[in-house]
């Protein structure tokens, strides 16, 4: 399953998508956040906290600015840019998809 919250500016994505996270991740879902807002604070909502959330923050610009290489799979994507987060969650700060696997978000 895959679900994408979107929606105006301060109506709520971030901490509905948050709860929306870890409460499927607690019933044992598989789950992969990731925050692809240009302000993005899922990390925090989260509960990864300050320091891990500007590491994801910082390693996407990184790439945007071509001081890192994009990752060229999915897995090396969640393995590079990625961290856990409570309830089995698994956050990935990006800023696009290029070149999609079959099967990826």
């Amino acid at each position: 399953m895959k679900i994408a919250v979107v929606g105006k500016g301060g109506a709520g994505k971030t901490t509905s998508s948050a709860v929306l996270a870890r409460s499927l991740g607690r019933q044992g879902a598989r789950v992969v956040a990731l925050d692809c807002d240009t302000n993005p604070n899922l990390g925090l909502s989260l509960g990864v906290g300050d320091a891990e959330t500007e590491r994801l923050v910082t390693l996407r610009e990184q790439v945007g600015e071509g001081e890192s290489a994009h990752a060229p799979t999915w897995g090396e994507i969640l393995d590079r840019y990625g961290a856990d987060a409570p309830d089995g969650v698994r956050l990935a700060v990006i800023t696009r998809i290029q070149n999609p696997e079959p099967g990826c978000p």
